[in-house]
């Protein structure tokens, strides 16, 4: 049987990938395109995890001095001999990633950028026996060696290192910049953002403005931040966002790609979930998927054929950025939001070019940064700087419903007097008041509606999550509507609730246990899709009859079961108390 190669879960080192195993997609056409496409100071913005450290690694391995050439042997660029003869191997490189210039002080940030240049420096050491070098060169060098560099060497670290390399092999110097854009989010969030503005504006400025000794840089970061910030003086940074259809295939993963991958794996039946969950992204002119996403799903695959997605990409970071936005939406951007969720395009002008300090200084320029950070993406061509927005995918519409869902919940614990009256009303039995209390709640939301989703899909098990053997697949407008109620009647902390609980001969949506006055509550959820309310609530109580729901609360021992069938349609609803 064949060994199949091992899928690079988390690796970004190029070399790594090509020698040890790893599947790689080849992008290596990247190199020759940025070759013809010149630019001296290239900066490619990628939302995260689309492949940006890869390529960089890729670049390194491609361009340096005494590098390996069989790593591109069979890939895309070996079949350019010419370019290869004048590239391949012919160019000192500087390569740092300031992924992890992340302290929680300035003081300690610095430290960590220091540690970069001296780290990039060791890798550099043979220069002291260079007999190029003079004495004071090499003092120099050593400069870059010390922790405790003072802030005018750190300034020009880069272009001594690239100046002393030129010296050396009479070559002129390629830097790469990885993450060029991490420490100022980071020191946005901490409080230092002036200070690391400056050194970065110094760093960057010395090395890649009016240096003698640069062949040509390549930044990647997320964001675009604004030239006033750190690009001061440079002359036309060649910027390549996700707009521009020069490099568009390069970041991501493309439908072909996708496919030659998933049947390497013999798993081709997954191509549908794949599709729906982790495509939608439009960089340029291309449509792609979220390469970590698609990697993670097909080797747990791999391992099992039945496993569900997951959320990725969206669980290696906190997605705050959803969070203020929605923290700060009011009126018009509500609907707005609800329109995105419900499948709907949003028009909008698009800032591609913000500094950090203006994130959250308008709910406009937090549509920009949705934009730019991949939380959302366009199906077509913007219209000048008007783009239609849209959630790209499953993934990303889950993370919109989990941090509404999250505020909504925050934001009604903030009344306790009305919502220990709503939780009151189920335990008498009250479906009028419950009915009224819920109603002002839905208005008061953001409410969610799918209409991609099919009418017959009605069971409201939370969407990603793995169905059970036998189940219909969850609406995720039930869900909405199902994770509501579940984070209003958590407030009674001595109340025992469970979610799609197996019970009698089904999996009930929500079931309630009160010990100490042997009270169960059984809750049937159902949307209305042609809002005949009072119908759905009849089927959700005839569910609850005819799938026995309330046998678990008996064997729990309660004496007295209510029965509530509760239908919503936007932000509509009705609650029937069952017999």
């Amino acid at each position: 049987m064949e060994m199949k190669k091992k899928l690079p879960i988390g690796i970004e080192n190029f070399e790594k990938i090509r020698t040890e195993g790893f599947y790689y997609i080849d992008k290596t056409g990247l190199i020759k395109d940025l070759l013809q496409n010149w630019g001296e100071v290239n900066l490619f913005t990628r939302p995260r995890r689309f492949g940006k450290s890869l390529n960089m690694s890729m670049l390194k391995s491609f361009f340096e001095i005494g590098c390996d050439s069989t790593l591109f042997e069979g890939l895309q660029i070996s079949k350019e001999r010419a370019l290869c003869e004048t590239y391949l191997g012919k160019f000192p490189v500087i390569y740092i990633s300031m992924k992890g210039v992340n302290g929680a002080r300035f003081e300690t940030a610095r430290g960590m950028a220091v540690q970069l240049i001296n780290e990039e420096a060791r890798r550099m050491q043979f220069l002291l026996d260079s007999a190029a070098l003079t004495k004071y060169d090499k003092e120099a060098f050593i400069s870059l060696l010390r922790a405790d560099m003072d802030d005018a060497t750190l300034a020009s670290s880069l272009r001594i290192l690239s100046e002393l390399l030129r010296t050396h092999y009479g070559k002129e110097v390629i830097i790469l910049i990885d993450e060029y854009d991490v420490p100022l989010d980071k020191a946005m969030q901490a409080g230092y953002y002036d200070e690391m503005v400056n050194l970065i504006r110094n760093l960057f400025g010395q090395a890649l403005k009016s240096n003698d000794s640069l062949q040509f840089a390549v930044l990647t970061g997320c964001l675009r931040v604004s030239k006033e910030s750190i690009f001061t003086g440079l002359n036309n940074p060649k910027i390549l966002s996700i707009t521009n259809v020069e490099f568009d295939e390069y970041f991501g993963f493309t439908d072909d790609e996708v496919r030659e991958l998933l049947d390497y794996y013999g798993l081709t039946a997954a191509y549908g979930v794949v599709k729906e969950w982790y495509d939608g992204y439009r960089f340029g002119n291309v449509n792609v998927y979220c390469p970590w996403d698609v990697i993670c799903y097909c080797n747990k695959l791999r391992v099992d054929p039945e496993a569900q997605p997951e959320a990725y990409w969206s669980n290696t970071s906190g997605n705050d950025i959803i969070r203020h936005f929605i923290e700060m939406a009011k009126g018009t951007t509500r609907r707005e939001i609800e329109q995105l969720m419900a499948g709907n395009a949003v028009e909008k002008m698009i800032r591609q070019e913000l500094t950090y300090k203006e994130l959250y200084d308008s709910i406009d320029n937090l549509w920009s940064i949705l934009f730019t950070t991949g939380y959302l993406t366009t199906r077509e061509k913007p219209e000048r700087r008007t783009f239609a927005l849209v959630i790209p995918n499953i993934e990303i519409r889950n993370i919109f419903e989990t941090q509404i869902l999250e505020w909504f919940q925050n934001t009604a614990r903030q009344d306790g007097m009305t919502l220990n009256a709503f939780c009151e009303a189920f335990r008498e039995g009250n479906g009028a008041r419950v009915e009224e209390l819920f109603h002002a709640y839905l208005r008061k939301t953001i409410s969610i509606r799918d209409t991609a989703v099919r009418t017959d899909r009605k069971e409201s098990l939370p969407t990603g999550k793995a169905t059970t053997k036998g189940l219909k697949e969850p609406n995720p407008s039930v869900c909405f509507y199902h994770g509501i109620l579940l984070g209003l009647l958590s407030y009674k902390d001595n109340w025992i609730l469970s979610s799609n609980k197996e019970t009698g001969e089904g999996y009930s949506d929500i079931l309630v246990e009160i010990d100490e006055e042997e009270i169960g509550i059984i809750i049937e959820v159902k949307y209305s899709e042609d809002s005949n309310l009072e119908a759905a609530c009849r089927e959700a109580l005839e569910q609850i009859e005819k799938k026995r729901y309330e046998e678990s609360l008996r064997n729990a021992g309660m004496v007295t079961i209510l029965k509530y069938g509760i239908a919503c349609h936007k932000k509509q609803c009705r609650v029937v108390l069952g017999k």
